[in-house]
């Protein structure tokens, strides 16, 4: 569930989307002002007007980029989507029925790359095809490695702090996607960690295969898990403080506290 919405239900565009958080009438890219929300709109019916999403192989979405005519440019809600991590937004995406839309789930933006395609009048023109993994897809990445063991905590930080700074590229020859950018957060939210849950400072309740402590990173800057890869939003917990979170009565304010935490954890420089 993300920011009310559940997998699979129909909502209806008017009520339950532009009543709460406003955003743009008409078009497929909606960027409420007051929310760190970008909302996406797929369908059958964007064929007639030069839009042909879909699903590859390997589980990334193609979302096409919006302008009907003409090549498309990044601006607008087409800046929005390849930006949102970066600036804290939730990409949510939904698919038009017959009878409302219906949540298909939380995105984050791999990459983008152009490719020629026909617009709306049937002229070739070059579409911005964005590359969308579902957000748990990228915010699970707790397996069964820690952090790189005897690694310089400095390193792994200017790695981390590298791979934050760095947005979606276009092309397909992307030299870091989000996997790779999100692993190197990782390791180091893991290594400052050390044995000791940044919450609760409990011990990690036990290790890894491969000796490590068990602790799990949590992003706590967004609405939900998974927000913008920073050091300094990504806090490492163990088990139970994870949970609590996501799962307890209070777990808004406890990661509110988790937030303020931070500022003595990781200033953000």
């Amino acid at each position: 569930m993300s920011v009310g919405f559940e997998i699979g239900r129909v909502y209806n565009r008017r009520n339950d989307i532009h009543a709460r958080f406003g955003g743009q009438q008409q078009g497929g890219i909606i960027t409420p002002k007051d929310y760190p929300l970008v909302i996406i709109i797929t369908g059958e019916e964007g064929l007639q007007h030069g839009y042909a999403d879909r699903l590859r192989s390997d589980g990334v979405f193609e979302y096409f980029g919006e302008g009907q005519v003409g090549d498309m440019q990044l601006i607008g809600g087409n800046k929005a989507v390849a930006e949102h991590s970066a600036s804290g937004e939730s990409l949510l995406l939904f698919r038009k029925t017959a009878t409302g839309l219906r949540f298909e789930g939380e995105m984050i933006c791999d990459t983008f790359h152009y490719e020629r395609s026909p617009d709306r009048q049937g002229n070739e023109r070059n579409a911005i095809i964005f590359e969308l993994r579902p957000l748990e897809a990228i915010s699970e990445i707790v397996d069964e490695q820690g952090a790189p063991a005897n690694a310089d905590l400095t390193s792994l930080l200017a790695k981390a702090l590298t791979a934050a700074a760095a947005p979606p590229k276009m092309g397909s020859g992307t030299p870091r996607n989000v996997y790779e950018r999100s692993r190197d957060v990782r390791d180091y939210v893991l290594a400052r960690a050390g044995t000791n849950c940044e919450g609760c400072h409990s011990l990690a309740p036990f290790t890894r295969k491969d000796g490590s402590p068990y602790l799990e990173p949590h992003h706590i800057r967004r609405l939900s898990d998974g927000g913008p890869d920073h050091p300094a939003f990504v806090i490492a917990l163990c088990p139970n403080c994870h949970r609590r979170v996501h799962a307890g009565a209070d777990g808004d304010t406890y990661n509110a506290m988790l937030l303020t935490c931070m500022a003595s954890i990781q200033p953000k420089s």
